[in-house]
């Protein structure tokens, strides 16, 4: 099975999440169809039927890229923390 591209489910999740919170706010048909069509896409990129297990699944695995060894250093005071700001 192919695996998702990180970038693309982090921009799929994003636009998600800013869809729900816009759909929340005011309803409006434009905004519920645009939803519908990320949250399909999601469902289908990540191999699932429901939208809670695509989030879920998509959520593992940007998780498990970040714990790549590039991204994981060990935590010095005087240094960052290593944690992405993009997450």
């Amino acid at each position: 099975m192919l695996e998702p591209d990180p970038k693309v489910v982090r921009e799929l999740l994003t636009r998600y999440a800013s869809l729900r919170i816009a759909q929340a706010e005011r309803e409006r048909p434009a905004t519920a169809r645009e939803l519908a069509d990320v949250s399909y896409t999601l469902c289908v990129m990540m191999a699932t039927t429901g939208i809670h297990d695509a989030v879920a699944k998509a959520d593992a695995l940007l998780l498990a890229k970040g714990r790549t060894p590039d991204a994981v250093r060990t935590a010095d005071p005087d240094e960052e923390s290593g944690l992405s700001l993009a997450v």
